[in-house]
């Protein structure tokens, strides 16, 4: 089965289903910081983050401009590329999205969500900020246009989740992903591959306890070593190995055969920001990692749901 031109559920398919046309994200700033930044739980982030805050693609670089100002210099630099006139997904990307009070949360959403080209907001946001109040305000803008919440889990193994400084155990993600489905909101989980230390197996058990869970989507990002992140002093002190371009494809097309066909593939690899990436260099090359990807597929025969010829039953084999 192919969803488009893809062996997968894809963002791009989903969207043009609900929408009826292709939609467009604008990666934007809300200003906030994030309780692994801030002293509440550690300093300067994962080990993996840069200072953007995992948003250096976001339109705000001065920070704290109006949302419609950053909507519009993001249609900017995009000027071109695609219509427009959208349609548009707001995604605050920086740092931690609800990492606020609820009044400044609701102000800051609502902005967005009025601006005619915005059919809707997806909120990148940790599960250890996400107090009931926050929920609420979200259940309540889902009425007006589409909500997503996007989770950062990167792994389901405390003793990997302690290394990259992560600030939280699986139970919180759990809570969270609970009360966000209660509410009926849209969850996207974030998971990083290639983590030092962790085994193609233990991969793929992230992998199969998400699709466990059925979440509405995920992103699959390789482990990018961007320059100066904690990362990048642990690598040059002590080189681990990462994942070749083949190596990589390979596991991303298991990872997603392995998931319920309705789980929409947001993401298959990411691009750090070519100015910090460090390694592997083989990522910078986006084109490539995608069409490397796809022809995994092909030479395995695989798509979403069917790993093996063995078919894939709510995450269950």
């Amino acid at each position: 089965m192919f969803w488009g031109d893809k062996p997968y559920h894809s963002l791009d398919y989903e969207l043009k289903e609900r929408f009826g046309k292709k939609v467009y994200k604008l990666a934007l700033d809300g200003g906030m910081t994030c309780p692994n930044r801030d002293g509440t739980l550690g300093v300067g982030g994962c080990i993996f983050c840069s200072q953007g805050g995992s948003g250096e693609f976001a339109a705000s670089f001065g920070r704290h401009k109006d949302v419609w100002q950053q909507i519009e210099e993001a249609r900017g630099r995009v000027a071109g590329k695609i219509p427009k006139d959208g349609p548009f997904i707001a995604y605050f990307q920086s740092y931690t999205n609800t990492y606020g009070p609820a009044d400044y949360l609701e102000k800051l959403f609502s902005r967005a969500m009025d601006h005619p080209l915005i059919v809707g907001i997806s909120v990148g946001t940790r599960p250890d900020c996400l107090p009931d109040d926050t929920v609420e305000l979200l259940r309540k803008l889902n009425e007006r246009k589409s909500v997503w919440v996007e989770l950062g889990l990167q792994t389901i193994h405390e003793d990997t989740a302690r290394f990259i400084g992560r600030g939280y155990e699986l139970p919180v993600f759990e809570d969270a992903y609970r009360r966000l489905k209660a509410a009926g909101l849209t969850v996207v989980v974030h998971v990083i591959l290639g983590l030092p230390g962790e085994s193609r197996e233990r991969m793929l058990e992230t992998v199969d306890y998400l699709g466990r869970l059925n979440v509405d989507g995920i992103k699959l990002q390789l482990l990018h070593i961007l320059k100066g992140t904690r990362l990048e002093a642990l690598y040059q002190e002590a080189p681990f190995p990462l994942p070749s371009l083949e190596e990589y494809a390979g596991l991303v097309t298991e990872s997603i055969a392995r998931l319920p066909q309705s789980v929409v593939i947001h993401r298959v690899s990411g691009d750090g920001p070519k100015r910090l990436l460090l390694e592997p260099s083989w990522s910078g090359n986006k084109r490539l990692v995608l069409n490397t990807i796809v022809g995994k597929f092909r030479e395995n025969g695989l798509y979403q749901g069917i790993f093996y010829g063995k078919s894939v039953q709510n995450g269950v084999f």
